[in-house]
């Protein structure tokens, strides 16, 4: 396609998907939300994006249960769509899942092995290094990370990577100010990862827990929360501590630019509902738009007086 403005195509495209909440044989969450159905839309989504992502990224809560059969249920929803995109998929562990069965269903491990240590892994995808944090305490739904784990992160920044890192984990290092109560199981001690995420080459970090779209910085990097996929918390109820509704569902995408672009990450949200439209134009104009020259280009698209913009 014809570069339209002053920026080059991203280096590196991620869909940050997060908290689908699987249920085996397709229970219901509160008896009323099909966890299988949204994370259907997001999938069906994913396949419109362009640039196509290349990395495709689960930020925790894959299984409301932990149930095995919900992560067999994930890896046939999931990878087939992941593969016809070419991309590569990564899963973090979230306060839902439960590590034996996460590490048998999702990587292989022998469902005998005591698969109980944190579950932290890290991929390179075309120089573009991703490292999933295993935030999760056995047993609890807030979160939290052992020496062991802030000194295998540390380890793996050492070296940068050639386009960067991006970061993901279940529970996001920033405030709650829209959900003050969700900060009893917020990330502890959240000063250990900034001592050792700041200054490096960690272009964001991405997370998921809350169940609604946020952003924040931490040690100075961009901090993006996805929402759910599954249902979510409405940040400004009425009358409610807390108000999960069937509504808003979402994921995000990221673009990373390079060196040309002075490494930008665009964030944006992708709303799973399709909405009706009321305005718009067809993929037919785009090879005529291709094949003006910038500045009449700009006269047809911004010039308040076109036959294009006097509908």
């Amino acid at each position: 396609m014809v570069q339209f403005g002053q920026y080059p195509r991203p280096v590196h495209t991620v869909a940050h998907l997060s908290d689908p909440h699987l249920l085996a044989g397709g229970a219901r969450q509160y008896g009323a939300i099909d966890p299988e159905a949204g994370l259907l839309l997001a999938l069906d989504r994913l396949r419109r994006l362009d640039p196509v992502p290349d990395v495709v990224a689960f930020t925790g809560d894959l299984a409301d249960r932990g149930e095995p059969a919900a992560y067999a249920r994930l890896r046939e929803l999931v990878d087939p769509v992941v593969a016809d995109l070419g991309a590569r998929v990564v899963w973090t562990m979230g306060n839902h899942d439960e590590r034996a069965p996460y590490a048998a269903g999702l990587f292989g491990s022998s469902p005998d092995h005591d698969a109980v240590g944190p579950q932290d892994r890290a991929y390179d995808v075309r120089g573009l290094r991703v490292l999933a944090l295993d935030t999760s305490v056995p047993g609890y739904h807030h979160g939290d990370l052992e020496d062991s784990q802030l000194d295998w992160l540390a380890d793996q920044l050492v070296v940068p990577s050639e386009h960067g890192t991006l970061l993901a984990l279940h529970h996001p290092p920033i405030p709650v100010p829209m959900l003050p109560v969700a900060a009893v199981i917020e990330l502890q001690d959240q000063h250990r990862l900034a001592e050792v995420v700041r200054g490096s080459d960690v272009r964001a970090i991405v997370g998921g827990h809350f169940h609604y779209t946020s952003w924040s910085t931490f040690a100075g990097i961009p901090v993006s929360v996805a929402s759910a996929s599954c249902y979510t918390a409405d940040p400004a109820p009425l009358d409610r501590l807390i108000s999960g509704v069937d509504g808003h569902q979402a994921f995000t995408v990221l673009h990373l630019y390079g060196d040309d672009a002075d490494r930008q990450v665009v964030h944006t949200v992708v709303p799973l509902a399709q909405a009706h439209e009321v305005s718009g134009h067809g993929l037919d104009v785009v090879p005529a738009l291709e094949a003006l020259s910038p500045e009449e280009r700009r006269e047809v698209i911004s010039n308040k007086a076109s036959d294009l913009n006097q509908g």
